[in-house]
């Protein structure tokens, strides 16, 4: 693991899995987006709004991954000091954001035709919506901590503490429907098993590798973009010093 502790080494291997995670994930996502879209029939009780299940369960896998992106870089800054795991957990906080955002967003607007309603304070959507806040104080507690170490503090502990504990969320989002009554169905695909007709699944499948792949993407970029930040400042500051 600590074969990639060296910048230069891991600037090496995300120049060439960067443009490869993109484009890859933009093809198969754009590709099961559109046949959803356009091919898969109608479902026989939710007609046409079906369709927003190849964006909203995606999105959703993808808040949840985010969080738990984060939860294992603070795991590893915390124990091992790995260089890199801040930088890989601040690179996560925004793409996994606006993902939750995004399955926030298509799930009200799939609500209101199937349930009558934009929104209910049922398990799933309100663990959800923590989740989104989660994100965005993390997203500040980052900044801020980035700040107080080029200050000479020690910030950047106190927010993998809080990515560990943001953590707790994740099973709560995924047993919500299980362990509360609710208007949200309960799991489609657990382990071994669908609910979901193979006309849906397959597409389903492929759009939530295409998404996973374009995250990936987009975390290898802010993790190059971050570290060029973090090197430029070490530049200015060593000019201040001289």
């Amino acid at each position: 693991m600590h074969g990639f502790a060296n910048p230069a080494r891991f600037l090496r291997l995300a120049r060439w899995m960067m443009p490869l995670l993109l484009v890859t994930g933009l093809i198969l996502s754009m590709g099961a987006v559109l046949y959803g879209v356009i091919v898969v029939p109608p479902d026989r009780l939710m007609g046409d709004t079906v369709r927003i299940l190849f964006i909203h369960v995606p999105s959703a896998w993808l808040g949840m991954a985010g969080w738990s992106t984060i939860a294992i870089a603070s795991l590893v800054e915390l124990v091992w000091r790995h260089p890199l795991a801040a930088i890989a957990g601040r690179a996560a906080a925004v793409p996994g954001a606006t993902f939750t955002a995004i399955c926030l967003a298509t799930g009200s607007i799939w609500a209101r035709p199937t349930w009558g309603t934009w929104w209910v304070w049922d398990g799933r959507l309100t663990s959800f919506l923590v989740l989104l806040f989660l994100y965005l104080g993390y997203i500040a507690l980052s900044g801020a901590a980035q700040r107080d170490m080029a200050g000479g503090g020690g910030g950047s502990r106190i927010t993998a503490i809080f990515g560990l504990v943001g953590a707790i969320n994740i099973p709560i989002i995924n047993r919500s429907v299980v362990w509360w009554n609710s208007l949200h169905q309960p799991p489609s695909i657990t382990a071994g098993k669908s609910a979901i007709d193979g006309t849906f699944l397959w597409p389903l499948l492929i759009a939530a590798l295409g998404f996973s792949l374009v995250f990936g993407g987009v975390v290898l970029a802010r993790m190059r973009t971050l570290l060029a930040e973090i090197q430029a400042e070490a530049r200015l500051r060593r000019k201040a010093m001289a």
